[in-house]
């Protein structure tokens, strides 16, 4: 620790991310990355990026990124937002809407959450899931504090339909909605219509797990043009080229090749039932998921000795030390090799 440090440095407990090992012989199942290798249309956009794009600073402003992404998702381009990955965007859009002011999501999600509410002193309110995980939507329409929601939430997979969420929009038209989809396409419905509608809705997307880009850092918002502006603002006062040029070139052909992406994300949904019906059957109590991992625990073996289990026979899951959450692991959707492999080694941990 430095004497240098701030106060508010000192009293930061920064959010730790998955594992990341240095080598390639464990299974992967604990970051929630995409199962299968990103488009070929991305790989030729990355290969056929010229010399120069790499001399010259990149558009500050990814004018065709975001022009892509409008596209796509068929809104005007004043009305997307693009970072280095969904978190940044995040942060961006906590610091312009709410620092210093009441904020409330719910005790057990993404817990990059609080880290950011310390950071940019916001007074944050956590609101108790119910004991199947579900969402008390009526504890959330009444908090008088702005909402940040994970939909599908993390590390449960359970979703909202968007007649809910706009429910809880609808309940305070005073406060911002910020809907966190990082885990969109796979089953969820968005809200992203919600956000044309509504000057007090956020979306933010990533293309780590929809588009298999989690090494690539791209992320972005959709709402009204004040809040995008104001995201801009942020923007422009932290970093004015935060998206460098192979990731836009990257992240154009991603969100350009639709065709990829419904495969995709259809054949990650088959790998997902596959699995879900295996720990099923293995005795497992598994939520159900609109998301690309899935959440279980067993009713005889400790979520600690599964996952120590599972590390020894070299597969790494994640697992939280939190009260809540201590039996429950979450599991990224593999291919169909990779979940017969797990399912095969979590049956011999449990003798069966």
């Amino acid at each position: 620790m430095s004497r240098f440090w701030s106060d508010t440095v000192r009293a930061l407990a920064p959010y730790t991310p998955g594992e990341q090992p240095a080598g390639t012989d464990l299974l992967k199942l604990n970051t929630n990355e995409h199962a299968e290798a990103t488009s070929d249309n991305v790989m030729r956009a990355i290969r056929d990026l010229p010399s120069e794009s790499l001399r010259r600073y990149p558009d500050p402003d990814a004018r065709e990124l975001r022009a892509a992404i409008a596209e796509v998702e068929a809104v005007g381009s004043e009305r997307v937002f693009v970072g280095n990955g969904s978190d940044e965007v995040l942060a961006h859009a906590w610091q312009a809407f709410l620092s210093h002011r009441p904020v409330a999501s719910l005790d057990v999600t993404y817990g990059f959450y609080p880290v950011w509410a310390q950071l940019y002193g916001s007074d944050y309110q956590e609101i108790p899931v119910r004991a199947d995980f579900s969402v008390d939507v009526a504890a959330l329409s009444a908090a008088e504090a702005a909402l940040v929601l994970a939909n599908p939430n993390a590390p449960t997979a359970l979703s909202l339909n968007r007649d809910v969420i706009e429910t809880i929009v609808h309940a305070n038209p005073e406060r911002l909605v910020v809907v966190d989809e990082a885990y969109f396409g796979f089953g969820s419905e968005t809200s992203a219509p919600l956000a044309m509608q509504y000057d007090n809705v956020l979306v933010t997307r990533s293309l780590s797990k929809s588009h298999a880009l989690a090494g690539l850092r791209v992320g972005y918002a959709i709402g009204h043009p004040d809040l995008i502006e104001g995201l801009q603002r942020v923007k422009d006062s932290f970093n004015s080229y935060p998206i460098d040029a192979v990731a836009q070139a990257a992240a154009c052909a991603a969100i350009r090749d639709v065709e990829w992406f419904e495969g995709a994300s259809a054949r990650l949904c088959e790998s997902r039932q596959v699995l879900c019906d295996g720990l099923i059957a293995l005795g497992f109590e598994v939520l159900p998921s609109t998301a690309n991992f899935v959440f279980l625990r067993h009713p005889r073996v400790s979520g600690e000795a599964l996952f120590s289990d599972l590390r020894e026979r070299g597969v790494l899951v994640r697992r939280w030390d939190r009260a809540r959450i201590r039996d429950w692991l979450r599991i990224s959707i593999g291919r169909m090799d990779q979940s017969e492999r797990l399912l095969s080694e979590l049956a011999s941990v449990l003798g069966v």
